[in-house]
């Protein structure tokens, strides 16, 4: 099925039924993906009434993502632990962090300087069940997710940065152990929509661009579907 950027295929990977779908860009496109998704399993279309029977979903990211530290290298992987939003989409909702996100948030926006005149930061975490299968290979850190693909992750064209220091702000973020490992557009809407509905999420990212030293894959391309062989036959096991 195919309706403007949104394009799905349904099928089996083994005797498990899989569903893909290319959810295009930003976290408003997570919120239309997700909510709907949710829809199709757990509200009755003929009543419009919310099914008294939830279904979860098991729903796995797989995107590209600019690396914010040195030891994690262009053409490597990265498995969220915590999704980070500077986007505002969850601020929509009722939703809330514990104590420990709490805690890492108002570090995060001491050590950032993100004022709320620019993002009031919000932050969920992996699914353990998931996240358990994707070991080895895999980077983990705190994924931030940005509004945007130019200003927001510091890059310039011909405009000015409202926050220069941002970048290198963001690599040197820490918070007991905790790090931030990239950045993308997607993971904490994922994240926090996933949770606040009872469903099971992981973000996957193929590493294309090191924003620290400056190198980028020669083959982002490839990369992908790397990563996509790989999650698949992890998927397959679960």
């Amino acid at each position: 099925a195919a309706h403007r950027e949104f394009v799905s295929a349904t099928g089996y990977l083994g005797k498990k039924r899989v569903t893909v779908i290319s959810t295009g860009i930003g976290t408003d496109n997570i919120d239309i993906v997700l909510n709907e998704l949710d829809a199709l399993a757990n509200i009755d279309f003929e009543t419009r009434l919310i099914k008294t029977q939830l279904k979860p979903l098991q729903i796995i990211r797989i995107g590209t993502s600019g690396s914010l530290q040195q030891s994690i290298p262009v053409d490597s992987y990265v498995m969220s632990t915590h999704g980070l939003g500077i986007d505002n989409l969850l601020n929509f909702y009722r939703h809330h962090e514990n104590e420990e996100e709490k805690e890492l948030l108002q570090s995060f926006i001491t050590q950032t300087q993100l004022h709320h005149s620019i993002a009031h930061p919000y932050i969920s975490s992996c699914s353990p069940s998931l996240a358990k299968h994707f070991v080895g290979e895999f980077h983990r850190g705190i994924t931030v997710t940005c509004p945007g693909f130019y200003g927001p992750q510091s890059r310039i064209l011909r405009l000015g940065l409202s926050q220069p220091q941002l970048q290198t702000r963001l690599t040197e973020f820490s918070f007991g152990m905790h790090r931030i490992s990239n950045f993308e557009m997607e993971t904490s809407g994922i994240y926090g929509l996933g949770k606040m509905l009872g469903h099971h999420c992981l973000s996957l990212s193929a590493i294309v661009a090191n924003r620290v030293s400056k190198v980028f894959s020669k083959d982002g391309n490839k990369l992908v579907e790397q990563l996509v062989v790989k999650s698949l036959d992890i998927i397959s096991r679960i």
